[in-house]
C-alpha cells in the first residue's frame, strides 16, 4: 500500500529535479521512492544492476571478440 507524505523544498530545486526526471523519462515519485528503498537498506544488488543496465544500454560493445582481442594490450 503506498502512502503519502509531504516534503518542502525550494520552488527552484523543485522544478529543476523535475525536469532532471523528465530528462529521464522518470518522476520525482518514482525517484524518491528508489531513493527511500535504498536508503532504508531494502535495495538489492539485482535492483541496482538492473538500473545501472539500463541506464547504460546505449553503450554498444562494437561486437563479439576473439581471445586474443580481448587480451591485446
Amino acid at each position: 500500500m503506498l502512502r503519502n507524505i509531504t516534503l518542502s523544498a525550494e520552488e527552484s530545486l523543485i522544478n529543476k529535479a523535475r525536469q532532471q526526471a523528465a530528462a529521464e523519462n522518470t518522476t520525482l515519485n518514482a525517484l524518491f521512492r528508489k531513493w527511500l528503498k535504498r536508503y532504508s537498506g531494502n535495495s538489492t544488488s539485482s535492483d541496482e544492476y538492473g538500473e545501472i543496465m539500463k541506464r547504460l544500454s546505449y553503450a554498444k560493445s562494437g561486437g563479439k571478440f576473439s581471445r586474443d582481442e580481448m587480451n591485446e594490450r
